[in-house]
């Protein structure tokens, strides 16, 4: 409630007879939009009027709101929540009306993206993956309830080969994608003694968000039973994060880490006059999966370096190595 003085109140009404002002107030009193404030003084006169007044907001009639969510908005919604809170339901309405109607007049829906979805029901492609969340979260629907997919960055990738099965090498950065790439346009075989036939750049951590949506974006031979999909990072706490964060997002397939590879960088990284110091503000907390797929020899030479704030990029590997 707010305070107000009674000259305020009166305004235009000061130059009226005190009965008239008198009058006035206390018809605004009576009716229940202002009430006295106890411990203000009163004004001199007779009879007396206090010198400040509250002013009593008048509640809202949301009767027509109700109506409408009960009987005009679609059986999908539910609308218990803003029948419990209708202030919110007015800041809302105009999102829920058209989520209302898109859901009234849709027949068995296509799948979508996302951004397709958010544009055709509320005019806006970011709604749905910014407050539109909240909209139908209220509106007890679920993203899965209006078809809708979502999309990641498109991987980049290079097909020696399409034969199914086949061995497909995930790599952490730009620079062993296009030497290996390269090496293979120039008639090799096999990298590392392994028979590789498709390369994936990963573009570092960005490939977890890809692989979430692997069968999207995938070509259908990617997709085959039979495949085995190798992973190549840099031989550091993030580089091997990386790689478990893969693994346990790119569910019902396997993805194991090129051991070829890490054992050469250990191998190059011993005739090294000096390993790079570890990058500040890596995530030190690996689970032991990556681990996992070698010998104990192997790990202990990895644990080591990285432990002595070392770590051995990919790109220790050239075309040379391969």
């Amino acid at each position: 409630m707010k305070k107000q003085s009674l000259e305020s109140l009166l305004g235009k009404r000061l130059a009226e007879p005190y009965e008239s002002q008198y009058r006035y107030v206390m018809d605004l009193i009576e009716s229940g939009r202002i009430r006295p404030v106890r411990t203000s003084p009163g004004n001199g006169k007779r009879p007396a009027l206090r010198t400040q007044y509250w002013l009593v907001e008048e509640k809202p009639d949301y009767s027509a709101y109700r109506d409408e969510l009960l009987y005009e908005t679609s059986p999908l919604i539910h609308v218990d929540y803003y029948l419990g809170h209708p202030e919110a339901y007015v800041q809302d309405r105009p999102y829920v009306r058209r989520l209302s109607a898109y859901l009234q007049k849709r027949t068995e829906p296509v799948p979508v993206s996302c951004n397709e979805r958010s544009f055709e029901i509320w005019g806006e492609e970011k709604f749905l993956s910014g407050p539109g969340r909240q909209i139908l979260s209220r509106c007890g629907v679920r993203e899965s309830d209006l078809a809708v997919y979502f999309t990641a960055e498109p991987f980049a990738c290079f097909a020696f080969s399409r034969e199914v099965p086949q061995k497909l090498l995930i790599l952490e950065n730009k620079d062993p994608f296009f030497g290996m790439r390269r090496f293979l346009l120039e008639g090799h075989e096999r990298i590392l003694g392994e028979t590789i036939r498709t390369l994936i750049y990963g573009a570092g951590k960005r490939v977890v968000s890809s692989f979430r949506e692997f069968d999207l974006s995938a070509e259908p031979y990617m997709k085959e039973d039979g495949n085995t999909f190798l992973y190549f990072g840099d031989l550091d706490y993030e580089g091997i994060g990386i790689y478990e964060s893969l693994a346990e997002t790119f569910q019902g397939r396997q993805v194991i880490p090129f051991a070829p590879a890490y054992l050469a960088m250990l191998s190059k990284g011993r005739q090294a006059l000096t390993l790079p110091a570890t990058r500040e503000g890596q995530n030190r907390n690996v689970s032991g999966l990556f681990f996992s797929f070698f010998d104990g020899s192997a790990v202990r030479q990895m644990q080591a370096i990285l432990e002595s704030g070392r770590y051995i990029p990919q790109e220790i590997l050239n075309t040379g190595d391969y």
